[in-house]
């Protein structure tokens, strides 16, 4: 199977976190927004990223491929199956695709993305007007939900709520922005143990690598 997309993406990243999660054999190939691959073209009409295909299966969108990987490899579930759970499991996956990377995405693409990728000042304004207003009421949400030492979103175990909810920390981690252990404690420490498991760990390595890289 086949992932395009680079995993500075938190939806890309997301898709592969959740891959490793399962034990899923996933190959990476780190395309951008807007690549003319042909495979990847045919895989995502619209060269929006992540995609996937399968043989000669292909869908784009990190919540269609997360669920056509969880009805494929049903073992462990990461998506529950009580009505219940389920229901709070995709509201945490939504909540961190809108509300949380809308937000996010304002700051990595203005500060990261548009000047070291495109090549163009990012609108700073903008960035800095998101990070003092739209995150602060963000983070006091999860501060309130996160859950203690060895727990979890949703349930007893590892959900795709806490993968998706702990893949666009990766990217405010990348910008200096990490949950304050004084106003959040429970959500930097939740956040920590999420992002350093097996699944995660690799992909930001090689993220610090490669901004490290385009910053000099």
């Amino acid at each position: 199977m086949i992932v395009y997309g680079s995993s500075l993406s938190p939806f890309v990243r997301k898709v592969l976190a959740f891959g490793a999660e399962k034990g899923i054999a996933l190959e990476n190939r780190p395309l951008g927004p807007g690549a003319e691959d042909p495979e990847f073209m045919e895989a995502s009409p619209f060269r929006k990223i992540p995609a996937l295909r399968d043989g000669d299966f292909s869908v784009c969108d990190s919540s269609a491929i997360v669920h056509y990987l969880e009805a494929k490899f049903p073992e462990p579930a990461l998506i529950p199956a009580a009505p219940e759970a389920r229901a709070r499991t995709i509201w945490y996956e939504e909540f961190a695709d809108t509300i949380l990377m809308g937000c996010g995405a304002k700051m990595f693409f203005n500060r990261i993305v548009s000047p070291r990728f495109f090549g163009r000042p990012g609108d700073l304004g903008v960035a800095d007007k998101a990070e003092r207003e739209e995150l602060p009421p963000i983070l006091d949400y999860l501060e309130k939900v996160a859950p203690g030492p060895d727990a979890y979103l949703v349930g007893d175990g590892l959900t795709l709520a806490d993968i998706a909810v702990a893949s666009p920390f990766a990217n405010l981690s990348h910008l200096d922005i990490p949950a304050d252990p004084e106003r959040h404690p429970r959500l930097a420490a939740y956040v920590e143990r999420i992002l350093g498991r097996p699944s995660f760990a690799p992909w930001l390595e090689k993220e610090r690598t490669l901004l490290a890289r385009t910053a000099a």
